[in-house]
């Protein structure tokens, strides 16, 4: 019998090319953010790891004997591994991300989550547009690693013949036929979306993400405000004034914006006056958000960090040992600010170019989302006064560039005590 709150089990539905890695990766960064235990299982890593040397679309051939019997020796091994995570290793969601397109096998899984007690959520997507198609295969695809030595000509002519392999026997979620599972069709990566059967409270938290996520390039630049007079101090917290080089890092972060030349930017500040005061420097319409503000010190605000460790020592021992649950007295903790910033995350994916001029710990918090690091890391990654992460999603990732705005400031990292 299931739980209200026994693992879920989401698996992608669709043929190859149609966006189902990019999805399940993306969806699995993010439950993991939330604090959500997730691990995707891709059942072509499981062909790869078998089959050293991938040799043509033939192996996808309908009647392919030998290439039918290692494809369900992949889906098997993948599930039992799913088994493992789910029912051993205390994680709480698994995405299972294989083509699935028809409704034997889907059965099939279906049956494996019932067993197991999991409740099964599917993901289809959907793709006619020739545009989205071809897109994905020069982004994913030509730099697969079954694709090594071809040319993109004839990776992408051996590609395509291999997504004609599934076409005859694909069969799409019906809303008749397959009206008792749980799941979300999306139409075009975002045009439109069916929903059937939503059962729980992740479910609808995967419903949501999804249908706030697109695939348009686009950039997303970080930065916090610039030096502040309690920072030139060594002073955590408060709402102070920029100091005379963070005004400096404000007009140079005009001039590299206005280099930038970033069609339709927006701007995003928290309500506190520091980064108020750079975004002024822009001479841009900017937007403030409370949920941007700095993490609350509660009785630590405005102290240093002798002072903290003079005045409560047990606190800042404690704060050391678990940096990421540790929330100061009558304040806050990192835990409890990604789940304030859940928001902005999802307002940041349903945005095209942002800049976000936030604080220290806030930033953190955001590029551990982009960059997919875990709990223990984010509290000490490196988000230095006067620097821009230009963010850039590609393939399944992002890549990162940092660039140092030539005004100098102080240094307030502190580094993981060894």
């Amino acid at each position: 019998v299931c739980m209200t709150n026994c693992p879920t089990l989401i698996v992608m539905v669709g043929l190859p090319a149609r966006g189902k890695t990019y999805i399940s990766k993306k969806l699995t960064r993010y439950l993991n953010w939330i604090g959500v235990p997730t691990k995707e299982f891709n059942v072509g890593q499981y062909r790869r790891d078998l089959v050293k040397k991938y040799k043509s679309f033939e192996f996808f051939l309908p009647d392919n004997e030998e290439g039918l019997r290692i494809r369900r020796q992949c889906a098997l091994a993948a599930l039992n591994d799913v088994r493992r995570y789910l029912s051993e290793d205390n994680g709480h969601v698994a995405v299972f991300d294989a083509t699935n397109t028809t409704r034997e096998r889907r059965e099939t899984i279906y049956k494996f989550g019932e067993e197991n007690g999991y409740k099964t959520f599917f993901v289809e997507s959907v793709c006619v547009d020739p545009e989205v198609i071809a897109a994905n295969i020069v982004q994913v695809k030509l730099g697969s690693p079954d694709y090594v030595d071809c040319s993109n000509d004839e990776a992408t002519e051996d590609f395509m013949k291999r997504i004609e392999c599934y076409k005859n026997s694909y069969e799409t979620l019906d809303e008749t036929l397959d009206k008792d599972l749980s799941y979300i069709k999306i139409m075009d990566v975002g045009r439109s979306y069916l929903v059937n059967r939503v059962m729980d409270h992740i479910q609808s938290r995967i419903v949501y993400y999804l249908m706030n996520i697109h695939v348009t390039p686009r950039s997303i630049y970080l930065c916090r405000h610039g030096e502040s007079e309690l920072n030139l101090k060594g002073r955590i917290g408060g709402d102070p004034g920029l100091s005379v080089r963070g005004k400096e890092f404000a007009k140079s972060l005009a001039h590299f914006i206005n280099e930038q030349n970033i069609k339709d930017l927006k701007v995003w500040t928290s309500q506190m006056k520091r980064t108020i005061q750079t975004a002024e420097a822009l001479g841009v319409p900017y937007e403030q958000w409370k949920v941007l503000n700095e993490i609350d010190a509660g009785v630590c605000e405005e102290m240093t960090y002798e002072e903290i460790q003079e005045n409560y020592p047990l606190e800042f021992a404690l704060r050391d040992q678990d940096k990421y649950r540790y929330r100061y007295p009558k304040g806050e903790s990192y835990e409890d600010l990604v789940q304030r910033l859940e928001p902005v995350i999802m307002e940041l994916e349903r945005q095209e170019n942002v800049l976000v001029i936030c604080h220290q710990a806030v930033m953190r918090c955001l590029l551990a989302y982009f960059l997919d690091k875990p709990a223990e890391q984010l509290p000490y990654l490196k988000c230095p006064l006067h620097t821009v992460l230009k963010l850039t999603p590609v393939a399944y990732g992002c890549k990162v560039e940092s660039i140092f705005l030539n005004v100098e400031a102080v240094n307030t990292h502190r580094d993981k005590p060894e």
